[in-house]
């Protein structure tokens, strides 16, 4: 499967390249790597749309100035990407997202959680997967049910797994995103977690006592009547990918659908959320 890259270069890199994140999330891409100059998005070759492309807004502003290039890329081209630019991150010197290749993390590192990204997204280095990462230390994991919906590289179902849930389940449309958090998981020494290619159809029926979601705002409302519908009555549903903007939306639309707004957390324009059933 050949993927488009889409490299865009721009002064000043904020807020430009957080609105790109999310505009490029809504055609489609999948994965982002930030770079010196700017940013690097991906997006399945038969999902690539040029003229919505095009059609964006923010490609011509006042507030930056803006280049922008496609190429198609084989999945080897894209790997090898991942590995040079992929560097450890550390959150709250406590849990470490780092690459098979890179060194044993200092001994204050609880949570050790070694990925190796391919062709999925949430290594921990965009803001909103870290903020997730930073809710789930506080969560109580221990013992609970989970699902990771979009799970990409299968790391928060990882710590999870790592924070002591009984049951860990995680799902991902897209093929790649599955291969990957299987292997992820076996990597960590978390082959328990349950990893399934689709939808939340795939879990009709079934509840959990909590549900992370980290995937974009248009998902998320769109999803929320089911994310609700699996959720136990007192479990928490911990959101994120969207901006702190839309939070007062997302709010309104949990609300319709039974579940309380708890607290919110931000970095930069980014926002995640902890929700209640009640």
């Amino acid at each position: 499967m050949n993927y488009v890259r889409c490299t865009l270069e721009m002064h000043p890199l904020q807020p430009a390249t957080d609105i790109f994140i999310a505009a490029l999330s809504e055609l489609g891409f999948e994965s982002f790597e930030e770079t010196q100059t700017g940013l690097k998005a991906y997006i399945q070759e038969s999902q690539w749309d040029e003229a919505a492309f095009l059609e964006l807004p923010y490609l011509n502003s006042a507030l930056w100035t803006l280049t922008h290039r496609w190429e198609v890329v084989e999945p080897e081209n894209w790997n090898a990407v991942w590995e040079r630019d992929y560097t450890p991150i550390t959150v709250r010197d406590k849990c470490m997202v780092r690459a098979p290749f890179h060194a044993q993390p200092p001994e204050n590192i609880t949570y050790d959680i070694v990925i190796s990204p391919k062709m999925s997204f949430g290594t921990g280095h965009h803001q909103t997967t870290r903020l997730m990462l930073d809710y789930l230390l506080d969560l109580q994991i221990s013992d609970t049910s989970v699902l990771d919906v979009g799970t990409g590289t299968g790391v928060l179902a990882i710590l999870c797994g790592m924070l002591g849930a009984k049951a860990v389940t995680a799902i991902d449309i897209d093929p790649w995103s599955f291969e990957n958090a299987v292997e992820n998981a076996h990597r960590n020494q978390q082959e328990g977690i349950e990893v399934l290619q689709g939808s939340v159809e795939v879990v009709a029926g079934r509840d959990f006592d909590v549900i992370l979601a980290n995937i974009n705002r248009n998902a998320l409302e769109e999803l929320m009547p089911e994310l609700s519908a699996g959720l136990q009555m007192g479990g928490s549903l911990l959101i994120s990918g969207f901006y702190r903007e839309d939070l007062a939306h997302l709010k309104k639309v949990a609300h319709l659908h039974g579940l309380a707004f708890s607290s919110s957390r931000e970095s930069d324009l980014w926002t995640a959320a902890h929700l209640e059933k009640k």
